[in-house]
């Protein structure tokens, strides 16, 4: 029986997220959104319209900040996977909605308490990992982390510990967006998630331990792919800690790409304390929190998309042995930003997140992927996901012994 979808959320990713459940309806069966502003959602809806898909498609409001609000719509509109791309404050509300109704769950970044900035390792450990048990005893499919990084880069991983190591040495995750929207300065996602990555410290797993630096001290030039060489900085990201998990005596590192105006823009905004998540108040007696002020005078993501070029390359360069011999293999993809616009009105960073999810849904509602346990993305089987991938728009490619190659 056709699972009915709910998807969570009415930003860029999610955008991203509807159109390509519309593309693919045949796989599920009734199509919901749900947004704390139905309008947004359903203005989703009306692009979809736009592009041909006369799929039916429903908008809800929704406070997902309430599990037991989640539960309710889940219930009224018998869901059974929810893909939840809100924001990363309401993850552990709406996997309780999903606990409590049997529904499968999925997200695309690690849960944040909106008090905490930065949180230490472990930070999956902190929220997610510890509904374990209730997700196994209710049987239900929870898949963590399932955009593009973390997500893809996680199958990335596994990939090359199934195919190419017998022993994993080391993953280095490079994030490179090589385009350019045209702004003076603005976040390809929400700024207060943007901002909040980058203010505390850099964590890396190195030498089986954790590594701490702050945010630009390391950084490397790298040559990749259609790309070329790009600046990339050692960063805090969700993946590192479930990979370095599964994959305990290898160096696990996240290094993103940043150019000399948005550093200098940032590292301006953090010395004068807009970064900061605590209220101030002004001499008018007004509260104000920094960082949500910086969030509303910046330009919104979504509204980047038209005016975006250029292309993004995402990869694992993972290095290790095979009976003893030492190799390595990068894996990895490359996006173009007006392709995304044009598909589904939406830039690159946004179709990397958004794709994902689907291919995993379709995964969870064919069976592949539904485990009824919960699972990060490197605990389950690669190829099935990277080769839907590239059938939804992101296909993947490999540089190892025999040259540069499609998977």
């Amino acid at each position: 029986m056709a699972k009915n979808v709910l998807i969570i959320g009415a930003g860029g990713v999610a955008q991203v997220v509807a159109h390509k459940v519309a593309q693919n309806a045949k796989e599920f069966g009734a199509l919901h959104i749900a947004s704390r502003t139905v309008s947004k959602a359903e203005q989703i809806i009306t692009g979809i319209r736009e592009k041909g898909h006369t799929v039916e498609f429903t908008a809800h409001s929704l406070d997902a900040m309430d599990s037991k609000v989640v539960a309710s719509l889940i219930r009224q509109i018998d869901a059974k996977i929810v893909i939840n791309v809100g924001s990363a404050f309401v993850n552990m509300t709406v996997l309780q909605g999903c606990i409590d109704t049997g529904a499968a769950y999925l997200d695309t970044a690690i849960h944040e308490d909106p008090a905490k900035v930065c949180e230490t390792p472990p930070w999956y450990g902190n929220y997610e990992w510890k509904r374990r048990e209730a997700c196994e005893k209710a049987g239900i499919t929870a898949i963590l982390g399932v955009g593009f990084d973390p997500g893809v880069v996680n199958a990335y991983a596994r990939l090359a510990e199934d195919e190419y190591f017998d022993k994993v040495d080391s993953i280095d995750i490079v994030d490179i967006n090589a385009g350019s929207h045209g702004r003076w300065f603005a976040t390809n996602f929400d700024p207060e998630i943007n901002f909040r990555e980058f203010t505390g410290t850099v964590y890396s797993w190195q030498k089986g331990a954790w590594q701490e630096n702050k945010m630009f001290e390391v950084g490397r030039e790298w040559d990749l792919p259609v790309v070329g060489k790009q600046t990339a900085y050692l960063s805090g990201h969700d993946e590192v800690h479930s990979l370095s998990a599964r994959y305990k005596d290898a160096d696990v590192r996240f290094w993103m790409g940043f150019g000399a105006h948005y550093i200098n823009v940032f590292t301006v905004l953090q010395n004068l304390g807009l970064l900061s998540e605590k209220p101030v108040t002004t001499a008018e007696g007004l509260e104000v929190v920094p960082l949500k002020l910086v969030k509303a005078v910046l330009p919104d993501p979504s509204s980047l998309a038209a005016d975006y070029e250029g292309k993004t390359c995402i990869g694992d360069l993972v290095k290790g042995t095979q009976d003893g011999k030492p190799g390595e293999v990068f894996i990895y993809n490359v996006a173009d930003h007006k392709d995304a616009f044009n598909e589904v009105g939406s830039q690159g960073i946004s179709y990397t997140a958004g794709v994902p999810p689907v291919a995993a849904a379709i995964l969870v509602a064919r069976g592949i992927w539904d485990v009824k346990k919960m699972a990060n993305v490197e605990d389950l089987p690669a190829r099935p996901f990277l080769e839907l991938l590239g059938d939804l728009g992101l296909p993947t490619r490999v540089i190892d012994a025999t040259g540069d190659h499609p998977l």
